[in-house]
């Protein structure tokens, strides 16, 4: 769609499931099933939405979807799904090939954002799948994911990276930034420390890639926190800030893992907030 001077799009790299009770914490199962019905393995679906945004002068992808550099018992746990397309795929229909990517925006480095960073080359070694981008990510994420704790240790691959390290297109951030002219982010602490948000302004406008801040449109009331979060207060303080801003200043908010409403605005109805859904 066109935003402003912009034009962005969703771009899908499949589905995969994870556990029900994980994604929405503390929040009974009676109240989250009714918005996210689990399959027998307690597991609800997920999308994998990464954000395309063209200037005049880049093409940007923000975070890489979960790819496919990983064993089948690794696509079996989390049931992941390209049945209907990935990611490059979805970039091709959209006429771009990923020598023409030039800036790739993560969010943070969890595998399920970070996974098609890198792709096989024919001698089987990882390289990074988009040759001519810069890749950003904040330097405290990235100092972490080195040396995650116990807990956080499985969201962590360094396939996802290492490949962009040694080939030099890596350029670390140190908190909020504009990456080009309209285009920014800024830390979003709760999921990770480092967790980042990218915003696109234009013409008046904004929209915001909220990543898992908010993860879906079912995640929008303020308690609903996943317990994957390492600092659920924070998460919960940080959301309520930037969804008052987005109700205030009319955002077009993006969300990562919808499968099915993925973006649309926030508007006030009979004195309760809504979602205006927006096809993208």
């Amino acid at each position: 769609m066109q935003f402003g001077d912009f034009e962005i799009h969703l771009v899908s790299d499949g589905m995969f499931r994870l556990d029900g009770g994980a994604m929405f914490g503390v929040i009974p199962k009676v109240l989250w099933q009714k918005t996210d019905p689990p399959n027998e393995m307690n597991r609800i679906l997920l999308g994998l939405n990464c954000m395309l945004i063209k200037t005049r002068d880049d093409v940007i992808l923000v975070d890489t979807g979960i790819g496919e550099n990983y064993s089948d018992k690794f696509k079996t746990m989390f049931e992941i799904d390209h049945s209907a397309g990935n990611l490059l795929q979805g970039l091709a229909g959209l006429g771009i090939t990923p020598p023409q990517v030039t800036k790739v925006v993560l969010t943070h480095l969890h595998f399920d954002h970070s996974g098609r960073n890198c792709t096989e080359d024919d001698a089987g070694n990882l390289v990074p799948t988009f040759p001519n981008a810069i890749y950003y990510f904040q330097q405290g994420e990235f100092e972490y994911a080195q040396n995650p704790d116990a807990r956080s240790r499985g969201s962590y691959l360094p396939q996802n990276w290492d490949a962009v390290v040694a080939a030099g297109q890596l350029e670390l951030l140190s908190g909020a930034a504009e990456i080009v002219p309209g285009v920014e982010v800024e830390i979003a602490s709760g999921h990770t420390k480092y967790h980042q948000i990218v915003k696109v302004k234009s013409q008046g406008k904004t929209a915001a890639f909220l990543a898992d801040l908010v993860p879906t449109s079912s995640h929008l009331k303020t308690p609903y926190v996943m317990g994957y979060d390492l600092y659920p207060k924070t998460t919960m303080e940080v959301k309520e800030r930037i969804l008052g801003l987005a109700l205030a200043e009319k955002w077009l908010l993006l969300f990562e893992h919808a499968p099915r409403v993925r973006a649309g605005y926030l508007q006030e109805e009979d004195g309760k907030i809504q979602l205006k859904k927006v096809d993208i």
